[in-house]
């Protein structure tokens, strides 16, 4: 594996190229130290981890401090994978100028390489100002989970013609406004391949079938390692919360039974 730094444009590059994309959520040191090295290429440090991390029932919750917590320490365990920061629910809806503060922080205070707001021509101003100033925007389109109260619950976007239009005509004008790539999270697969064909960024999809330029999974979930809701889109790579808590139950039986520390593990 190349030790060449991902940067936007190397993923920009690959448009076309036939080369997929791999991305992964991280949201701690340790877990972005695997994934860099690992040789996944875009590393998230989602608001998704409202859920997976904090325990929230939705990402609504999440705010810019959690964020930039989280950021800096994925930050510090990457040395070749982009990070992008979320930005979190209400950091950039209020005025363009805080938008772009809070855009600033990720890149100034944590260390990130770029963020990720949802939305498409309702932020489409947004995305001109914040790449304007000299910080890379990651798009996200169809089911935008900060909207999650607007659409009802995690429903398939993009089902009906109209809603088709919107999704396609979005997709242009976040790539007009200056986004380097696009989300597509729960869009039916064929309407997701027709966005990415339609568009000259890079196209990264989550339950949006094989047709997009990219992949992105929550890490948690493709681990195994959160188990109170499974997304029909995941697939498990992996299955540690069982391996977790088998090593665990052997841990607390050893040390009632005072099998450990045994000799080796003493000074």
């Amino acid at each position: 594996m190349s030790e060449q730094k991902i940067t936007t444009a190397t993923i920009r590059a690959r448009k076309g190229k036939g080369e997929k994309i791999a991305m992964l959520t991280a949201y701690d040191y340790a877990t972005a130290m695997v994934l860099d090295e690992a040789g996944v290429e875009i590393i998230l440090v989602g608001d998704s981890l409202g859920m997976v991390v904090l325990g929230y029932d939705s990402t609504i919750p999440v705010t810019m401090a959690d964020m930039l917590h989280h950021t800096r320490a994925v930050a510090r365990g990457t040395k070749r994978a982009l990070v992008i920061g979320d930005m979190p629910f209400m950091s950039y809806q209020v005025t363009k100028a805080e938008a772009l503060r809070n855009a600033g922080r990720f890149l100034q205070e944590a260390g990130a390489h770029g963020v990720k707001l949802e939305g498409g021509r309702e932020v489409a101003d947004l995305i001109s100002s914040i790449t304007a100033a000299g910080i890379p925007v990651m798009a996200h389109l169809g089911l935008t989970p900060q909207s999650v109260n607007q659409f009802g619950g995690f429903k398939v976007q993009g089902k009906d013609e109209a809603a088709e239009r919107k999704l396609m005509e979005d997709a242009r004008l976040v790539e007009e406004a200056g986004a380097f790539s696009l989300v597509l999270e729960l869009v039916p697969a064929p309407l997701a391949e027709r966005i990415t064909k339609s568009v000259g960024i890079p196209t990264i999809g989550i339950g949006a079938g094989a047709g997009c330029d990219g992949q992105v999974l929550v890490v948690n979930d493709m681990l195994g390692l959160f188990e109170r809701f499974v997304p029909k889109f995941v697939k498990r790579y992996a299955h540690l919360n069982t391996q977790m808590k088998e090593a665990v139950r052997t841990y607390v039986e050893e040390v009632k039974s005072g099998k450990f520390p045994d000799e080796k593990h003493s000074f």
